[in-house]
């Protein structure tokens, strides 16, 4: 048997053996293989910042807003918005897309049947229309949201004034049922039968040289709690025997459920219920400027107007800025609920009423 003294020499031994081995070892491994060590090393530190950036940007997308709904989202809202002309003939109905747009003008066009100047930007359905013809009042309020502005057709005069007015243009009658842009349904009689196909404006676009990139000013968006008015179910829009209008709201969805003339306002693509958080109602001079009844409508003066949110109304003001129309009140500005919104622009004589 080994004395402890000796059992604690031949252990020391074979530790110094045994350090001694891996520092020879050390000293032989190839300078290569060192290398080699430091570049995988600094390739996990570069894949862990790459990792951190791309968590931060994702952050940060998730803090973006779209400008003209002002709800959150975690996709890039750089890009230009689409408005579309679309027919509200009776015979047009039900219209397809409408449930997608940001923001709905409904105007007279002739006669007492309004149309509509839908504005996409952050939901572009598959297929809009059916698509109508362009009015001067319109394209201004396209050109105030730098939108692309789609038409299917007009009289020389007005294509005229299109062109002039720098606004950027895609014409229907241009592109008529050529299957990538427009094109006519087999089920309606022209003209309540040409539609949109949005896969194509990327490419027309680009043929027109127009830009792409670049989202609109934001609209004024309120917190929560900060609107004040009357409690309202139902408001009424009639512009003439022809058109009545009306909204009513839903508690539970805090919506507003359009209708035209007793009929609830459905969108023929996915056949949801046509439903906005905010209804803007704005007075505005109206003349008729030739014998085929078509109109001009003074949307720089403002004048009264009604604001609905959260199932109140409130009587307003709107303003011209920009070339948006704004609610003001007592000369401050108001905002909007964060959602869709609907704008029902009217002549003096229609009648607004509510319950």
């Amino acid at each position: 048997m080994l004395s402890l003294r000796k059992l604690t020499f031949f252990s020391l031994l074979a530790v110094l053996f045994l350090s001694a081995c891996n520092e020879e070892a050390g000293a032989a491994q190839p300078e290569e293989t060192k290398e080699k060590e430091t570049a995988v090393e600094e390739q996990i530190e570069t894949e862990e910042n790459v990792t951190v950036d791309e968590k931060e940007e994702t952050e940060q997308a998730r803090t973006e807003t779209f400008p003209l709904t002002g709800e959150a989202t975690a996709e890039k809202a750089d890009h230009r918005a689409l408005s579309v002309m679309v027919n509200n003939h009776p015979k047009a109905r039900p219209q397809s897309g409408l449930s997608q747009a940001d923001i709905v003008y409904e105007v007279l066009a002739e006669g007492q049947i309004t149309r509509f100047l839908a504005l996409f930007h952050s939901d572009i359905p598959d297929t809009i229309g059916p698509v109508r013809s362009a009015r001067p009042y319109y394209f201004e309020i396209a050109d105030g949201f730098d939108a692309l502005y789609t038409y299917h057709g007009a009289s020389t005069s007005i294509n005229q004034q299109v062109a002039g007015s720098g606004v950027d243009y895609l014409d229907g009658a241009m592109y008529d049922n050529n299957g990538w842009l427009f094109e006519r349904s087999s089920d309606r009689a022209a003209p309540h039968n040409s539609y949109l196909l949005t896969e194509g404006v990327e490419q027309a676009v680009a043929n027109k040289g127009y830009d792409e990139s670049g989202e609109p000013e934001a609209l004024p968006f309120a917190e929560e709690g900060s609107f004040e008015g009357t409690p309202v179910d139902d408001v009424q829009i009639t512009y003439g025997s022809r058109t009545n209008v009306s909204f009513t709201y839903d508690a539970a969805k805090e919506q507003f459920l359009r209708s035209s003339d007793g009929e609830p306002t459905i969108d023929r693509l996915n056949e949801e219920r046509v439903a906005v958080e905010n209804v803007w109602i704005i007075e505005a001079d109206h003349r008729i400027i030739d014998n085929a009844g078509r109109r001009a409508i003074d949307l720089t003066s403002g004048g009264n107007g009604y604001l609905l949110q959260k199932g109140q109304m409130k009587e307003v003001e709107w303003k011209n800025v920009d070339g948006r129309l704004l609610p003001y009140k007592d000369g401050s500005p108001l905002a909007f609920t964060p959602g869709k919104t609907w704008v029902n622009i009217i002549p003096g004589n229609a009648a607004v009423e509510s319950e």
